[in-house]
């Protein structure tokens, strides 16, 4: 029965989601050739609202626990475990004051209405994962834009998502750029969870009903560690102690 309900919200979120990207690609276009960042931004800050709000069809909550203060007049390296598409959202909105910016893959830079407008216009950057003389470099790139206009990247060092929720190693490379490249960054562990239900079906139906929970852990300034290999595995811990497959 639940499956047989998953299909029927499914197909009336894949109507509304569809539909919010559509209307969104053209508002974000206008805002980013004719209005600016500024605009640009407010408009997908917008986007991530009503995306999350497209998955409240398939009864999905989000918590997002965040106690800390972070200060905005600072370069952030948001680090945390990746489960699914589904994580991207709440972490734009409920980060949104950081500006955060991400390190994806190049394929999504094209043919996804809205979601690839912003990934090639909005300060993210795109990497080929087979050819590290193009990635590289492109995230040395990346590294020094977040440097100079105190922006959030969001890098999730697992590479590939969890399909069951079972934290992945990470993978360092990355990571060691961007410390070299922000070297005045504040790291920002979240771990997440439950996301990897909503494709626990596939794309089609997707999982109903589930919480989503996201929960920020104590910041740590890149400076106050010298030996970067031991930051990464104290963040890699404390990102798992908190995930629940």
């Amino acid at each position: 029965m639940e499956k047989l309900l998953a299909y029927i919200l499914t197909s009336i979120y894949a109507v509304v989601f569809l539909s919010t990207l559509a209307i969104f690609h053209p508002i974000q276009w206008f805002c980013f050739n004719v209005l600016g960042y500024q605009a640009h931004k407010k408009s997908v800050d917008a986007l991530q609202f009503f995306i999350m709000r497209c998955t409240n069809i398939l009864g999905t909550r989000y918590t997002f626990t965040n106690p800390h203060k972070i200060a905005t007049n600072q370069p952030l390296i948001i680090v945390a475990n990746h489960q699914s598409m589904y994580d991207i959202s709440p972490i734009m909105w409920y980060m949104r004051k950081h500006h955060p910016k991400f390190i994806s893959k190049k394929e999504l830079g094209k043919g996804i209405p809205s979601v690839s407008y912003n990934l090639r216009h909005g300060g993210s950057v795109l990497i080929d994962r087979k050819n590290p003389r193009q990635a590289l470099p492109a995230i040395m790139k990346f590294g020094e834009y977040i440097e100079k206009n105190n922006r959030a990247a969001v890098i999730f060092p697992e590479g590939t998502r969890s399909k069951n929720g079972h934290p992945k190693q990470f993978q360092t490379k990355g990571l060691e750029m961007l410390f070299k490249k922000i070297p005045s960054a504040t790291i920002v562990p979240i771990s997440i969870n439950n996301s990897w239900k909503m494709l626990k079906y596939g794309k089609f139906p997707m999982g109903i009903g589930n919480h989503i929970q996201l929960t920020v852990h104590e910041p740590i300034k890149l400076s106050n560690f010298e030996d970067r290999q031991e930051l990464i595995k104290q963040v890699e811990k404390t990102i798992g102690s908190s995930i629940s497959p």
